[in-house]
This record gives C-alpha cells, structure tokens and sequence, in this order.
C-alpha cells in the first residue's frame, strides 16, 4: 500500500515539475489525495452520452455527393423546367423552315343588284410569296443558334445546381464535424463531473469547482444543439435539391477529412484555360454573340424587296342592248410578279438595334471571360491559403492543444489546479478544433468554387 502511495505521489510531483505550477499548501497530506486518486482513476467504460451522429452519418449505406448530384440532375423539377426550353428552340427551328402560305382568291362581279342587266364576272387567283435574297436561310440559322444558346443555358443551370448541391454539402459536413468533436468534449466533461462530484461529496472539492464544471457542460449541450440544428438545416436543402422527400431520412457517407473531390490542374494557367474552353456560361456568352450576329442578317433579309408571283383567271359574260340583243363571254388568264419597293421603310431602326446588340454580346462574352479568370484564380488562392491553415492546425494547433487539457486534466485530478484551469484550457482546444473546422470547410469549399469555376464537368455527365 505505502508502495503505491509513493509511487502516486512521485507521479505528482513529476508532473507538477515538468508544468511548472506552484504548489499551494494543502491541509490534507498528498498521500490522502492519493488514496482518492487510486480509487478514481479506473475509466469510465461505458460512455455517458447518446451521439446523435448514427442519425445523420452512415459510413456504409450513407450517400455520396455524386449520387446527390445524380438525384438532382434527374428530379430537380426548376432544371426539368428548364430543359423545356430546348424543346421550345427546336420548335422555333421547326416554324422558321416553314415556307410562306399561298393565296387563293375568288371574286364575283354582277350587274343585277345595281339594275344593269346580266353583266357578271368571276375571278378566280392565286398568289404565292417567294423568299428571295437569303431570308429563309437567314431565319432557319437564327433558330439553330437559339437551339445552342438553350442547350448551354440548361448546361449552365445544371453547373449552378450542382454549385447549390457542393455548397450545402459542404457545410453538412461542417456541422457534422463539429457536431462530433462537441460530442467527444461533453463526453468527456460528463466524465470529469462525475469525478468531481465524488470529490465534492467526499470534502475534496468545493462544491463551486463542480458548478462552474455544470455550466460548462450545459454550454458544450447548447453547442451541440445548434451544430444539429446547423445539420439539418443542410440536409433539409440537400434534399430539397435533390428531389428527396423532406420525410425521407438521408444519412452522409463522408466525413469532411475524408471526402473526395475530383482531380484539380496542377497550375492556375491550366486552370484558366481549361475554364475558359469549357465553362457554359461562357459558351452561352459566345453562342448569344453569334444569335446577335445572325438576328442583324435576317434583318437586313428582310429589309429587301417582298416578291410575289400570282395568276388569275376570269370568266365573264355582256349582254348588249341591240335590236337583236345578244350575250358575249370573255375568257382572260394572267400571270404577274408584285415586287414591294423598299423606298421609305429599310429596316433602319431594327438594323440599328441589331448592331447594337452584336456590340452588346460582345462587351458580355469579355466580361464573363475577366469574370472567368477572376474566380479561378480566386479558388486557387483560397484553396492554397485553406490548405497552409490546415496544416498549421493538425500538425501543430491541434496536438500540442489535446496534449496541454489531457495532461491539465490529469493534474486537476491531482488536486494541483483549479477547475477554472481546466476549462479555460479546453475551451482553448475547442477553439482550435473549430478554427480547423472552418479551415477544412474552407478548403472543401474552396475545391467546389474551384471544380465548378472549371465548368463542374467533374460532377457533370458528358453533353450530348
């Protein structure tokens, strides 16, 4: 027994000795804080909190982003909505390659209504409109780059959809971060009160050291309320997205250390010109400066003279007033060409309006390149800087901070420090781990902006 007494208190004075603390007098002699200590130091084996992670994180049959991203591609009812445009561009393409419709006339003439006999004429004509000078041709490629322009906006729509999808993951997965290393803190605090209640019955403690411990705990249950509530609110976006219904469970496979992103270029000018090849509002920004360029050619199509070809035949009958009267019928056919003659309207107003719309597209395609190039390279450098943060913080932050509560911990126990200590020392560690939170949401996130500044062809199937 006086073995295991002395060889508790070389212990504490090890430890007093290498931290540096003051002793304070004690009325009770170290080898009675020993014998407590030997009866104390056995571990809790069971835990003393329910997690509440199983209800949101399942590393087997939890989903991945991609099958998120996949659900929302194929039920997101906005994007459905959306690809109902290129339905509509193919239907215009169908109406500009019609041709113009013909004209039948039919007119009759008589003389009995007004009291002149049986003079009567009949006609009967037909007149067709011919396209000359471009104009269909001019129509029909308006309408094949508006089919484009729709087929990159929808490609756009689902880039930005997927943008929205990364985002809310993201921070899921923050807040289930955060939401365990909570968890792992109030577990242990749960263990250290319950040590500090045995200490305050047996006249150890004061009973202040496990009112202030009390408080603690009900701050780390506070935060953990809120990083749950932080979680959910995420999968409730997620699903949202996702066409899930809301009274669906939905559980994460990935963890934010863990989660997997796809391969970035190795350099910012890879980057920049991989973004500007690929991303589909820039290719909407281009295809709108070609419809601006083709809507000026059909204008000035239609600024040209209108052709028309028609014939008409014409069956009439005179009676003349003879003293033998008689009748005389008449037969005429005829051919002509109407030609409009462009004097007073040329079109001018809209053929002003066109160039100024191909200068309008123009202006836009160079600043949704700059704007390109300004969130590439934005991504980049928030990617490296994130990434230096969570370095510093795993490797340096992180360790040295667990190690100073653990080994403060194991010196409250020895009665050496206040509990005031203690929990100003932990609270120094759950800043660390939240700092390295924040960096690895930035980081993640800093990825996403990255991939989706690339066009999210990562995350995208291939166009068609």
């Amino acid at each position: 027994m006086h073995f295991n007494l002395r060889t508790h208190v070389l212990c504490a004075v090890c430890v007093l000795l290498f931290f540096g603390p003051s002793v304070r007098s004690q009325d009770r002699s170290l080898f009675a804080r020993a014998e407590t200590d030997t009866t104390l130091e056995t571990p809790v084996s069971s835990p003393i909190l329910t997690s509440l992670l199983p209800k949101y994180f399942d590393p087997q049959e939890g989903l991945l982003v991609r099958e998120l991203i996949d659900l929302a591609l194929k039920t997101n009812e906005d994007l459905s909505a959306w690809r109902l445009e290129i339905d509509r561009a193919k239907a215009r393409l169908q109406q500009a390659r019609l041709r113009p419709n013909p004209t039948l006339e039919f007119e009759q003439q008589s003389g009995r209504l007004v009291g002149d006999g049986g003079d009567g004429q009949i006609s009967i004509g037909a007149s067709l409109p011919i396209e000359v000078l471009g104009r269909r041709k001019s129509r029909i490629d308006v309408a094949q780059i508006g089919i484009e322009a729709s087929e990159a906006e929808v490609r756009n729509r689902e880039r930005l959809l997927v943008a929205n999808i990364l985002t809310n993951y993201a921070e899921a997965l923050a807040a289930l971060r955060e939401l365990d290393a909570t968890e792992k803190l109030l577990e242990l605090d749960l263990q250290t009160t319950r040590f500090v209640q045995i200490r305050v019955n047996e006249g150890e403690s004061a009973p202040l050291e496990l009112s202030l411990l009390r408080a603690e705990v009900e701050r780390l249950r506070s935060r953990r309320q809120l990083a749950e509530g932080r979680l959910e609110s995420s999968i409730t976006q997620l699903k949202l997205l996702s066409g899930i219904p809301f009274e669906n469970s939905l559980k994460l496979r990935e963890q934010l250390t863990s989660a997997v992103m796809p391969s970035l270029p190795q350099t910012r000018d890879s980057a920049v010109e991989i973004a500007l090849r690929t991303r589909p509002d820039l290719r909407l920004a281009q295809i709108e400066e070609q419809v601006a360029t083709a809507g000026l050619r059909l204008v000035r199509a239609q600024s040209k003279p209108d052709v028309t070809l028609y014939t008409k035949y014409t069956f009439g009958r005179s009676n003349y007033d003879a003293p033998v009267p008689f009748s005389q019928r008449d037969r005429d056919l005829a051919f002509g060409v109407s030609v409009g003659l462009p004097i007073f309207n040329k079109n001018q107003g809209a053929k002003a309006e066109a160039e100024i719309a191909i200068k309008q597209a123009g202006q836009r395609r160079e600043f949704a390149e700059r704007v390109v190039r300004g969130e590439v390279i934005a991504a980049y450098q928030r990617y490296e800087a994130a990434s230096r943060a969570v370095s510093t913080l795993e490797n340096a932050a992180i360790p040295t901070s667990t190690q100073n509560v653990e080994t403060f911990r194991r010196v409250y126990e020895l009665g050496e420090i206040k509990i005031t200590e203690l929990i100003a020392e932990q609270r120094r560690l759950l800043d660390a781990i939240r700092d390295l939170t924040e960096a690895l949401t930035q980081r993640y996130k800093a990825q996403v902006d990255l991939n989706i500044a690339l066009g999210g062809n990562g995350f995208l199937p291939e166009p068609k």
